[in-house]
């Protein structure tokens, strides 16, 4: 995701719209999740025809104004991904990129090329999710921090083509390029990239790897720290680490705080993530009745898939 980050010294009405519902959609998310932002987002996709538009269509348009629809494009498709709308995700990132190669703009592209891979992954598509990343790079060195999201997006392609230690060395040496810090360089989307958010995902390639004892710690790091709403997906992702480390205790105490306020979650890809598990403790024989009754219970808290959306992710 990123903020409007395009703040012309006179740009024009539709620009100026463009980067308000930026800002717009990325507050509304961060505050309340994907869900919450979908119906915005429909609604400025209404707004701009360019949205929809054959991007031949475009070549004249004003720079700014296409630059600015990119990144709108950009949100709008996190806001789509998250909320599990796989498809029309897919359909947007492809629009963002279109829109920031007419006016080029590398940053705002990179960052597409950087979620379409995410969403690649997530759907199962690991060997297409390398070769969009790999896109990212070019003949200079790539900024700190762009260069640590490289690194965690190819581990967690490489996690899922089975490639343990390979995953397990691209994700430390993402940890590793963060740690040098921002560098003048790193674009203003990168606000977000922060050390709960590494931090989460380290914790995350380790449990594709099955490495609980390494997983867990840092994935309820991720999870205990305050954070925007999409970071819930941390915790779903504590809760499978917990489930596939048999402890079952923990996973009970988790599942006692987290049930009362699932209702609320709005990341379709986190409350996806919580059935899942909670599906596979309700019928697990090895644990214990209590925690198979607090499954249950969290299977009934999450909230159902909402009406018209594309089919269930992976």
């Amino acid at each position: 995701m990123t903020p409007a980050t395009r703040e012309a010294a006179a740009p024009g009405p539709s620009t100026s719209l463009a980067l308000r519902g930026i800002r717009h959609l990325v507050s509304l998310d961060a505050a309340h999740g994907a869900t919450a932002a979908v119906p915005a987002a429909r609604d400025l996709i209404g707004r701009f025809p360019q949205l929809t538009a054959d991007p031949a269509t475009l070549r004249d348009q004003d720079r700014d104004l296409l630059a600015a629809l990119a990144e709108l494009c950009e949100v709008i498709g996190w806001v789509l991904f998250d909320a599990g709308l796989n498809s029309s995700a897919h359909r947007m990132n492809l629009r963002a990129l279109a829109l920031a190669e007419l006016c080029g703009d590398r940053t705002t592209a990179r960052l597409v090329l950087l979620n379409h891979s995410m969403l690649l992954t997530h759907v199962r598509r690991p060997a297409a999710a390398l070769d969009t990343v790999a896109r990212v790079t070019g003949p200079r060195p790539l900024p700190n921090l762009v260069a640590a999201l490289v690194l965690v997006r190819k581990a967690h392609a490489t996690a899922l083509l089975g490639g343990a230690r390979e995953a397990d060395a691209l994700v430390s040496r993402a940890r590793g390029r963060f740690l040098d810090g921002a560098s003048r360089l790193d674009p203003p989307w990168a606000w977000w990239i922060d050390e709960p958010e590494l931090t989460g995902h380290h914790g995350w390639v380790l449990a594709r790897l099955h490495d609980w004892d390494r997983a867990v710690p840092l994935l309820y790091e991720a999870a205990t720290t305050p954070g925007p709403s999409y970071r819930h997906l941390f915790t779903a992702k504590l809760l499978a680490a917990l489930t596939g480390a048999r402890a079952w205790s923990e996973a009970e105490g988790l599942i006692a705080g987290l049930a009362p306020r699932a209702a609320g979650i709005g990341s379709v890809r986190t409350t996806e993530a919580l059935t899942r598990t909670a599906a596979r403790l309700r019928s697990c024989a090895a644990a214990p009745v209590n925690l198979r009754d607090a499954a249950a219970f969290l299977l009934e808290s999450v909230p159902p898939r909402p009406d018209g959306r594309d089919g269930p992710s992976r």
